[in-house]
């Protein structure tokens, strides 16, 4: 049987269960598929063909009961090379770590691992993730499907390119300031930031960015996004933040119908232009949900200029502390703001941490009566690669202008939803967010999957075969 590269993983899921695929002639088409495109993208920084296969004759040898529990049997996916994993090299983009190990495998690959899918390897991310844009450090830039002379977006850049290029359907990602939205946006994909604590970061750590950074997943169709986030959801014993249990599964959700809800719009900020390709795109999206019976009204909400400046001190704190043992071979960006983070001291950390959570409240109060918010994810389509910054001088103001309606979320902990919604005149994707209230990604999943239904865009593909 002849495998589609931009089957879904639902779809594939299926195919393989009912033995009309094998495992292993899944893992060796997408394993094909990574090596002829991967040169051209920059989506993986180290492919595990071995693991690959091996995972994949692991799982012909299971039995139909066995097969029949794995929520991603025979699906292929990969993790962001931010991950610990114990047997492959965790690089965190940087040339100080090409070569380290972790001393374990983090939760979430472990559960990845157990759940029947096909781990293809370990994807491209600016070092630390710390770039809105997928270049600079060790990794090779990601180059977007669409027009491979732009970013893929950042920082989970090489999992969106490889999604959107059809080299495998679902990817991890990891998220302290848009990084799932802003690479989903950049490719056309559906990316998921999670509420704060409801996907474990341990071994590795309690929290990341004073709590602003999640883990969650990309794919090309809301129910594959809820399917992976099944799977990935759930706490370890003594996080410092846990999220109540779902009314009921994530891909339950997706097949879920929306009641008729009452939405905010915000479209302006202080941090910078919204470009009008990106404006017009949310008001498209905000007259899809009228037409399906939703209200949809315009709100005055800035919540980027009201946390950024703490932000940039939890964040710059948090690099500072960082371990290097040669800073010199960082990527400027980088060693910018490593170097202003060993100047901040301990007292700028906390007055910032409760700064960010005093205007996070004050941010989910004023949106309290709405049952969901929608927003630009970036302020413009996928910059070209090497613009953004155009300065080092300025980069800290340029990417918040860029990012500036993603990275608020991260300070309230809600989840939120990039979603597709057409392309510009250049023929790069569009894209919006639908924030939920604390904690509702089942709200916001059933939502997305009616808009997906309204306006479907998982069968455009970019020009890249």
């Amino acid at each position: 049987m002849k495998i589609d590269p931009y089957i879904e993983a639902v779809e594939l899921r299926e195919l393989v269960l009912k033995r009309e695929l094998r495992p292993r002639e899944v893992a060796e088409f997408f394993l094909a598929r990574v090596e002829k495109l991967n040169p051209r993208l920059g989506a993986f920084m180290t492919v595990t063909a071995d693991r690959a296969l091996a995972d994949a004759d692991r799982l012909e040898r299971l039995s139909r009961d066995e097969t029949a529990k794995l929520p991603l049997f025979g699906v292929p996916y990969s993790l962001k090379d931010l991950l610990w994993t114990k047997d492959i090299r965790t690089t965190f983009g940087s040339k100080n770590f090409e070569n380290w190990h972790a001393p374990a495998d983090a939760e979430l690959a472990i559960r990845l691992a157990k759940s029947g899918g096909i781990l293809l390897g370990k994807t491209t991310t600016p070092e630390f993730g710390l770039r809105a844009t997928t270049e600079g450090g060790l990794c090779p830039p990601a180059r977007n499907p669409w027009n491979p002379e732009h970013t893929a977006g950042g920082s989970s850049g090489g999992s969106a390119a490889a999604v959107a290029s059809g080299m495998h359907p679902i990817a991890q990602g990891s998220d302290g300031g848009g990084s799932i939205r802003i690479p989903s946006a950049c490719c056309g994909l559906v990316g998921l930031k999670p509420s704060r604590g409801r996907v474990t970061m341990a071994p590795e750590k309690a929290e990341s960015w004073g709590g602003l950074s999640t883990l969650g997943p990309i794919g090309r169709s809301v129910r594959d996004v809820a399917l992976m986030l099944d799977v990935m959801a759930g706490m370890v014993p003594g996080d410092p933040y846990m999220a109540p249990t779902p009314p009921m599964p994530f891909a339950e959700a997706a097949r879920q119908r929306p009641k008729k809800l009452r939405l905010a719009m915000i479209n302006q900020t202080r941090l910078g232009k919204v470009d009008p390709e990106i404006l017009a795109g949310l008001e498209s999206a905000g007259k899809t949900f009228r037409e399906l019976g939703h209200s949809v009204e315009q709100v005055a909400l800035d919540p980027g200029d009201q946390l950024h400046k703490y932000v940039r001190f939890i964040i710059g704190s948090s690099v500072g502390a960082l371990e290097i043992p040669n800073p010199d071979l960082l990527d400027p960006i980088v060693r910018q703001s490593y170097e202003w983070g060993r100047q901040l001291k301990a007292t700028d950390y906390l007055h910032a941490l409760a700064s960010v959570h005093n205007a996070a409240r004050d941010v989910v109060q004023a949106l309290m009566p709405y049952d969901a918010l929608l927003a630009p994810t970036t302020t413009r389509p996928a910059v070209k690669l090497g613009t953004l910054p155009s300065r080092l001088e300025t980069a800290a103001d340029e990417t918040y202008a860029w990012i500036a309606f993603t990275f608020p979320f991260n300070s309230t902990g809600q989840p939120a939803f990039s979603m597709p919604c057409g392309f510009s005149k250049a023929d790069l994707p569009l894209a919006f967010q639908i924030v939920g209230r604390p904690y509702d990604e089942c709200g916001i999943i059933s939502l997305a999957a009616q808009f997906e239904k309204a306006r479907p865009f998982k069968d455009k593909h970019p020009p890249i075969d």
